[in-house]
């Protein structure tokens, strides 16, 4: 053996009596000694050594089908303004909605949903139901433009009420305790003049007790029967939707959420809420927030064979924009990494403010 040589690493030597040995070892692979190797039965390193066999065997693949692309409607022509919580998104008039929509499309995303800011807000939401309301307007503009591009309504009173809260209140109040009942009344009208719009599927997200079979009623009644229903099945009291309501106007004038919306601490209380609203008609289901309720959508998926739907919502993705921004994470890495999570929580669909990034982050 020649000096500083191991025998591994011999292409090939001459003996003593002249013979050329040349063991069959690559000579670009060292290997490490036999007696430094333990004898394991398993290793799940084989599968991951290559990129081909990682993606032979991927549990949950993430594609542009499961995205769904939030965009915000207001009065006007020609307006385009940034959300200054939420970079990248834009408060848009009805023809600005229409090109986004077309690049959407484009992109390979198979459906937007739709809010509204009005012009003008009142006690009775009469923007969210009126026929000439922003949502009807930018969902009729949008399928005569993109016909195929699915089109979502947020039918939701709390953009539109003058206090910013969900539905009807005692006249007086100052606590935002909303009137269940005669606010079902209100969301049924407004998911009946948001199909008449042009609106593929009504999206309830006020977390009344009832609203999906008030709704789901209504539909049926004025001919809609085969409009379906994406509920808010177990919508969060959170501090992400901070942005959101930057985007949406929507800030209660007083007092919170808390008396509809969930409790952050709850599990069981979901699965109670997804199984009336099964009952009620509802035919997919929505977790939202996504990001600090993984466990909320693996418990909603284990208990349904329905669709089941998470929202992305503004506040995790500004806190990802902002990151990014900064040049503290890689932002497409993190956002497809945390995309996939969702997938493999059990989400069906991702409502996103990432989507057109992921769809092209997916073409490339």
């Amino acid at each position: 053996m020649l000096p500083n040589q191991s025998e591994f690493d011999m292409r090939s030597i001459e003996t003593k009596e002249g013979e050329i040995y040349a063991p069959c070892v690559s000579p670009n692979r060292s290997m490490p000694p036999v007696s430094n190797r333990t004898q394991l039965t398993h290793r799940p390193r084989r599968l991951r050594r290559t990129t081909p066999l990682r993606q032979m065997v991927r549990e949950n693949v993430l594609t542009t089908n499961d995205l769904i692309y939030p965009l915000f409607a207001v009065p006007g022509k020609g307006f385009a303004q940034e959300v200054k919580s939420m970079p990248g998104v834009y408060q848009l008039s009805v023809d600005k909605i229409v090109e986004e929509a077309k690049q959407v499309y484009d992109l390979g995303i198979p459906s937007i949903i739709l809010f509204g800011i009005p012009e003008d807000k009142d006690v009775d939401a009469t923007g969210a139901w009126h026929d000439c309301g922003i949502v009807q307007k930018a969902a009729t503009a949008v399928k005569e433009a993109v016909p195929e591009l699915v089109v979502i309504a947020d039918t939701c009173l709390c953009e539109y009420t003058s206090h910013g809260h969900c539905g009807y209140l005692e006249v007086g109040d100052l606590t935002g305790r909303v009137l269940n009942d005669p606010t079902l009344e209100l969301l049924k009208k407004t998911a009946v003049s948001q199909v008449k719009a042009g609106a593929d599927i009504i999206a309830p997200s006020g977390m009344m007790d009832g609203f999906v079979q008030a709704i789901r009623e209504g539909l049926d009644e004025a001919g809609f029967e085969d409009t379906p229903i994406l509920s808010y099945a177990a919508k969060y009291a959170s501090a992400y939707y901070g942005p959101f309501r930057d985007a949406a106007d929507s800030t209660p004038q007083f007092g919170d959420r808390r008396t509809y919306q969930m409790d952050p601490a709850n599990v069981r209380e979901a699965i109670k809420e997804i199984e009336l609203d099964i009952a009620e008609g509802a035919d997919m289901l929505m977790v939202k927030p996504a990001l600090a309720y993984m466990d909320v959508i693996c418990r909603v998926k284990e208990a349904t064979n329905l669709p089941v739907a998470a929202y992305n919502v503004s506040g995790e993705y500004a806190m990802v924009k902002a990151a990014a921004l900064n040049g503290w994470i890689d932002e497409e890495r993190v956002v497809m990494e945390t995309l996939l999570g969702f997938k493999r929580a059990g989400a069906d669909l991702i409502l996103t403010y990432h989507a057109k990034d992921a769809a092209r982050w997916l073409k490339a």
